[in-house]
């Protein structure tokens, strides 16, 4: 097989782990009980902290690793140990839950009440398989619980159903092509996998600094975690005003820096998981997303004194002054450098193509090219063998389930909106989702890099012709399959057999959908969401149904404020200086991950975490990198995995005390 050119630094990732000799079954009953425990009591915390702190900083990964620590512990009290498979498992059905549709639920019901949403006559063509209406949510109170409800309900958990299993269609052939018949080294997944054999640790194991690592992590996320997520959330939940002792989910600076920075947003986010994760995170990437985020507070202002960025007002906080740029200028711009991006991630999928056609062309096919076409031939063979060990299944299977899950999608929107564009989501599942989907998986494979068209389903709906609202919130997505090749690969590193994830959803997926309708009736029960008892929310949330909005007034009747903000100049400019600035950062020999994080900081973005975020890369570089050697970067993201699962504890016992003290207040008054 041709070898790829890989950065060094790629190159070391691509080491960092390799799959073991055996593989097992992870569904045990221990896990059995693992499913209840982080339905009834993880779930709640990771919902909470979403809103508390938002989901930027990668929270959801803490729900994660608190249920592995306590059942490792439990188990090591038992003395037993957990078995690789199992931690997997662990965390694997972890996701599951921190990835429920349900939780979506509470931003329905914001949308249709937003103030913004009303004015813009968006909020009264929401159809009510999505959210019950305004009037109708006022009158029923905080709860989930009722017949306006059920629809919606419905929705999710069919469409739920039916995401589970299209996990087991295309991915799979993708990740079967790309891991068996092209041997990718996926660079990506072994960061991924290292917390979880960190702790898999058995008697033989003489490998403790991992289990170090872990508790260190641990204990500073418990430290840091008391200040940011505990005293806020105890606070609140006993005074009329949550006590701050710093800034959630940042501090807001821009109206400060308005004279002398005009129209440039300015945020710090004090989390120190930003920190942690830029350790881990490759050093180059980091260093060119901060260029970006630089590089955009100096254009603003010249954008500003040139009347581009006609809407800001020197008053605006961060909110507003990202939406009215956005409008004015960034959302042509970072379209045209999502493009920029689109374009120089398939080159880089067929340049060594063509630079291999380009080396065979005029000469005579000699022996050695027969023998290799032989080979090649053999090894597309692997595609229809399947290894019993990781419990293979025949790609033949999960075709027809990417046929039906399509045919179902397509169906159901149909059935739901008259005049769906149906014929645009055939050419899709037919040609445009299997080739983004190879690209994605081959960039994965190849350097950890996802591929993204933009405004695929906004250009379809737009091109339709269709007038009105109700489209918008149709069940028909436009999924990349290319990125469950990653977590297939993670799959294999930790030795677990693919009927382990089966056996998984079909326990964890019922217990998903009970808790998370009652613990997202909770939460609304204890306040408005949003409102100062969830800052994340009270801030972000208003920006989110603006920008929702806007995209909405494409299909409305009369004028449309999206496709006014659409500019084609501005987005050939974004297109222009994304590929210029990857061409000539290629041509100066500059690593690969800084020229893609580059590109990505040129769009509209604030400071928010990137301080810290650089602070960590250039601290684990330059100094913990010269002091424990290449070794560092077994540490790291053992370190950011114990630091979430620290956070995360406190997050448990934070959210535990307000919804008991909740549930004691009409006790005790």
């Amino acid at each position: 097989m041709a070898r790829y050119i890989q950065d060094k630094e790629l190159e070391q990732y691509r080491r960092l782990m390799e799959p073991p000799e055996h593989f097992e079954d992870g569904f045990t009953w221990k896990t059995v009980v693992g499913a209840v425990f982080l339905g009834m009591l993880i779930m709640p915390g990771s919902m909470y902290l979403s809103l508390v702190v938002g989901p930027e900083a990668n929270m959801d990964t803490a729900a994660r690793w608190v249920t592995i620590i306590l059942f490792a512990e439990i188990a090591r009290r038992s003395f037993k140990e957990l078995k690789m498979q199992e931690i997997y498992i662990f965390y694997y059905m972890a996701g599951l839950a921190m990835a429920s549709p349900f939780q979506g639920l509470l931003w329905n019901q914001y949308l249709v009440q937003s103030e913004y949403a009303n004015a813009m006559g968006v909020a009264q063509e929401i159809p009510s398989w999505w959210a019950p209406s305004a009037e109708v949510i006022r009158e029923q109170g905080h709860t989930f619980f009722t017949k306006a409800w059920l629809g919606p309900i419905l929705l999710i958990i069919v469409g739920l159903l039916v995401s589970r299993l299209d996990q087991y269609g295309f991915g799979y052939i993708l990740y079967r092509i790309t891991n068996d018949v092209e041997e990718l080294p996926f660079p990506m997944a072994p960061v991924a996998a290292a917390g979880i054999t960190a702790l898999a640790q058995t008697k033989e194991n003489t490998e403790r600094w991992r289990w170090r690592c872990f508790s260190i992590g641990a204990v500073l996320g418990l430290t840091f975690g008391s200040f940011y997520i505990a005293v806020p959330a105890i606070s609140g939940a006993l005074l009329d005003k949550p006590i701050q002792p710093l800034p959630i989910p940042w501090q807001d600076f821009t109206p400060a820096i308005s004279k002398i920075l005009p129209a440039t947003p300015m945020n710090i986010s004090f989390n120190l998981l930003w920190f942690f994760q830029g350790m881990v995170l490759p050093f180059w990437a980091v260093i060119g997303g901060a260029f970006g985020v630089v590089f955009t507070m100096a254009l603003n202002p010249i954008l500003y004194k040139y009347g581009i960025l006609s809407h800001w007002d020197p008053q605006m906080d961060v909110i507003n002054t990202l939406y009215s740029n956005n409008v004015d200028f960034y959302l042509s711009f970072s379209l045209g450098l999502t493009l920029a991006i689109t374009t120089v991630s398939i080159g880089k999928i067929f340049t060594p193509m063509f630079n291999a056609w380009r080396h065979r062309k005029g000469h005579a096919i000699s022996l050695s090219a027969k023998l290799t076409g032989e080979r090649r031939s053999s090894t597309w063979k692997r595609l229809f063998i399947n290894d019993p060990r990781r419990g293979d299944f025949s790609i033949w299977i999960a075709l027809g389930i990417y046929i039906f899950s399509n045919t179902f999608w397509i169906g159901l929107s149909c059935w739901l909106i008259e005049g769906f564009p149906w014929h645009f989501f055939v050419f899709y599942a037919l040609v445009l989702t299997p080739l983004l989907s190879y690209a994605t998986a081959k960039l994965e494979g190849l350097c950890g890099q996802a591929l993204s068209i933009p405004y695929i389903k906004e250009a379809t709906y737009i091109l339709s012709g269709y007038k009105g609202v109700k489209i918008w919130f149709a069940p028909a997505p436009i999924p990349n399959y290319g990125v469950a090749t990653v977590n297939f690969r993670v799959l294999e590193l930790t030795g677990t057999k693919i009927s382990s994830q089966i056996k998984t959803q079909i326990v964890t997926v019922p217990i998903i959908i009970i808790a998370s309708i009652v613990f997202s009736t909770m939460l609304w029960s204890m306040a408005e969401v949003p409102s100062a008892a969830y800052p994340y929310a009270q801030k972000m949330w208003e920006l989110s149904a603006k920008n929702t909005c806007l995209t909405f007034s494409s299909t409305m009747e009369g004028g449309s404020i999206f496709m006014e903000a659409l500019r084609g100049k501005y987005v050939l400019i974004g297109l222009g200086s994304g590929v210029i600035s990857f061409i000539a950062l290629s041509m100066m020999g500059l690593p690969t991950l800084l020229v893609f994080g580059m590109v990505r900081g040129l769009g509209q973005s604030t400071p928010s975490g990137v301080i810290f975020e650089l602070i960590g890369a250039l601290v684990g570089r330059y100094y913990f990198r010269k002091r424990f050697g290449d070794m560092w970067m077994k540490y790291t993201p053992i370190l950011l995995a114990g630091f979430s699962c620290g956070m995360g504890l406190i997050g448990m016992v934070s959210v535990a005390f307000t919804i008991l003290n909740k549930m004691m207040a009409p006790l005790i008054f």
